[in-house]
């Protein structure tokens, strides 16, 4: 009696835990990989989301370079939230994408250091006080790219290409430039507008005339066909007024 009373209870605690393993398999979910320089951004975008509609979201971070081959390798993403136009349209022709490819907000360069006895200025670059200057890889970061363009347009790539660093994402520039690695260097201006960050150090805005525009996308990929309803929900919220005012606070020229 003893032995099958307790056989019972193991039993009725099997159930359970399988049950309970199945409700937690059924909830929402959506797998985001996202531009290092959206990082900040997309975790305010992402909580706020989560609270209205009860969808829990992972972030995935990275250069817009790096998750394109992790894309086309077959990693299991279910949005693509790139720093250009290039990498979503890359997938897109792929065939690995539901929508085409649109831009969802403009970003802007800036030139920030932690150091308090450097005045961020592009023209001071030369300086031989400056060593070393941060930016992320332009093979594979749009922000590296634009910094790239910006200074052959100020004329002193030359001068100074063996003086930067360079970082595999924005991420890595900013940790370079944060940790004073290196004595500045150029980012992301969500990253300075960051809350963890504002305030922090030195920056200035690039002007816009001196790198091409850069025109952040957003692709929906091919993934369970149960998620598509889950991530239009996500799409439209990106385009929200909300969603485009948080954009904004993080210094993005929202596209709405």
């Amino acid at each position: 009696m003893i032995i099958r009373k307790l056989f019972k209870r193991i039993l009725l605690l099997i159930i359970f835990i399988i049950m309970i393993a199945c409700q937690k398999k059924e909830q929402p979910h959506l797998t985001i990989a996202t531009a290092a320089n959206m990082q900040f951004a997309m975790k305010t975008l992402i909580e706020k989301f989560t609270q209205t509609t009860g969808v829990a979201c992972d972030l995935i971070t990275n250069s817009s370079g790096k998750l394109t081959a992790q894309i086309k390798a077959g990693a299991p993403y279910d949005i693509f939230i790139a720093a250009n136009m290039r990498y979503p349209d890359e997938v897109f022709k792929a065939g690995l994408g539901i929508n085409k490819p649109v831009v969802y907000a403009y970003g802007k360069l800036v030139l920030w250091t932690m150091n308090d006895t450097l005045q961020p200025n592009v023209l001071n670059l030369r300086n031989a006080a400056i060593k070393h200057i941060a930016i992320a890889n332009p093979k594979v970061a749009p922000y590296g790219k634009a910094t790239v363009e910006a200074l052959m347009e100020y004329g002193i790539y030359e001068d100074i290409k063996d003086k930067l660093v360079f970082g595999e994402s924005v991420l890595q520039a900013n940790q370079f430039i944060v940790s004073q690695s290196a004595s500045i260097g150029f980012t992301s201006k969500s990253v300075v507008m960051s809350p963890n960050l504002k305030g922090k150090g030195h920056w200035v805005e690039v002007p816009n005339d001196v790198y091409k525009p850069i025109e952040q996308g957003i692709v929906l990929l091919k993934n369970e066909d149960d998620k598509v309803t889950l991530m239009k929900e996500f799409y439209e919220y990106l385009f929200s007024i909300e969603g485009q005012k948080i954009l904004r606070a993080y210094g993005y020229v929202p596209v709405n």
